[in-house]
């Protein structure tokens, strides 16, 4: 017997005996797989099969009709192979029989399959006649959200159940290929920038213990982006050093253009970049710059206060800096600042402290559950402005990957969703999981409906 190929989603059928299970799957895999009677409980073991909707391809799993049921028995063992089916699958599909209507079984299971925090989808099965209108009604009363009405046995409400599970089958499949692409482990590579002068090579050699880079007071002694091997609490770190970076119209000559093309391949390989700023001069238009750029590029802002023992009024900077970059930076809000001294070595311990921090948020993950939760309370505060009189749906949330977290939420209309909304919904993630001071990438992405007529 050939091997079912691997698929990056499964899909496991679940719900009270005789509701269609076997039925469904059939119709998903194309042919009669499972057996299909009208005696309950035909369906004993679990059974998959390599599904195919249209485009969508998927692992489905037929399942023993969900019982209440206890000890050693037969009936209970089908039902630990449910529970295994259910713990592996990224997708539920809770079918309930709509001609039967709800019953207080399936009542009991629609909560046993919430509490598993994965994504459900209510399928209300036996939909081809009038007779199914009071149970589709009813299943409302789940709180599984709207059902997806089919008759598996007459393939009617593919195209619905299609739509319902593209999302969820589409951020499998990028869950996947993100967790196979996740780079190793390996030292945090910090880059330290700012504009000319502001002590940035002071404050590595500060933090290795030695005068390790060419220091003074001429701007620009740094030309090259150096590199520099070092631990901290047993932390492995890789420093760099940076060119400072001016304005494009101050750059003069050949070798100031190269010292900066060499500043921006730094900042794109780093994990993490210190942007030093002169709190003695304050926050300069460049310093915003700079920290935008850190923040297009996906890395994590960290801002170094330096030269503040050189500063009379130090809160009134401290309120001053924390205005501008809330004004001026809001991709990043919330970045964490931390006045240090490099020629002294004050505050040095509470600026890598705050970068191991600031390090971690950036890898933040969230699961597609709890994702998923907040997005329903953050709709249900805020839903979605209508556009010309229809209503956009928010269908589902994702991460995709950490570094920076990056999101994709699945719309209808997902092109006409307002900015201010995206801003909304960026800022919602931020407050609600402790994303502050790093970007946040939210990607909005459509379905196909493989079932409308092609546009050309």
């Amino acid at each position: 017997m050939s091997r079912i190929p691997p698929l990056p989603c499964t899909v496991v059928i679940v719900g009270r005996p005789n509701v269609g299970k076997s039925t469904l799957f059939n119709r998903l895999v194309g042919r009669k797989l499972a057996l299909v009677d009208d005696t309950p409980g035909v369906t004993r073991d679990r059974r998959e099969g390599a599904a195919r909707l249209s485009d969508l391809k998927f692992m489905v799993v037929d399942t023993a009709g969900l019982e209440e049921a206890g000890g050693d028995d037969l009936t209970a063992r089908m039902q630990r192979q449910t529970e295994r089916a259910i713990a592996a699958a990224d997708v539920v599909l809770l079918l309930i029989d709509a001609r039967a209507g709800l019953t207080p079984l399936d009542a009991v299971f629609a909560d046993a399959v919430r509490r598993t925090a994965k994504p459900v989808i209510l399928v209300a099965n036996k939909c081809e006649g009038k007779a199914s209108s009071a149970g589709l009604l009813e299943s409302y009363a789940l709180g599984l959200g709207e059902p997806v009405p089919v008759s598996a046995e007459h393939g009617e409400g593919m195209a619905d159940l299609y739509q319902a599970l593209r999302p969820l089958v589409d951020a499998a499949a990028v869950n996947l290929a993100s967790a196979e692409s996740q780079p190793d482990e390996g030292p945090l590579q910090l880059a330290v920038v700012g504009r000319p002068n502001v002590g940035k090579s002071t404050l590595i050699n500060r933090l290795v213990g030695e005068d390790r880079l060419l220091t003074g007071p001429e701007a620009g002694i740094t030309r090259d982006a150096i590199q520099v091997a070092w631990t901290w609490r047993g932390r492995a770190f890789r420093l760099v050093d940076t060119a400072g970076l001016r304005r494009k119209a101050r750059v003069e000559g050949k070798l100031e253009r190269l010292a900066a093309g060499d500043t921006l391949r730094a900042i794109r390989f780093a994990h993490v970049a210190v942007i030093v700023i002169d709190a003695t001069v304050g926050l300069d238009r460049q310093d915003l710059n700079i920290a935008a750029l850190v923040a297009d590029e996906g890395r994590a802002p960290v801002i170094a206060l330096n030269k503040w023992d050189l500063v009379s009024d130090p809160q009134l900077v401290r309120n001053a800096v924390a205005e501008r970059l809330d004004a001026s930076l809001p991709q990043c809000r919330g970045v964490t600042t931390v006045p240090i001294s490099a020629l002294t070595g004050r505050g040095l311990d509470r600026l890598l402290a705050a970068v191991v921090a600031t390090y971690e948020v950036w890898e933040t993950r969230l699961t597609t559950a709890e994702l998923n939760r907040w997005l329903a309370t953050a709709v249900e505060h805020h839903p979605p402005p209508q556009v010309q009189g229809r209503r956009i749906r928010l269908r589902y949330m994702t991460q995709v990957k950490a570094r920076p977290p990056t999101f994709v939420l699945f719309a209808s209309r997902a092109a006409e969703l307002p900015e201010s909304y995206v801003r909304y919904l960026v800022g919602g993630l931020r407050d609600s999981f402790g994303l502050a001071g790093v970007p946040i990438r939210l990607h909005l992405r459509q379905g196909r409906n493989p079932y409308a007529p092609d546009r050309k």
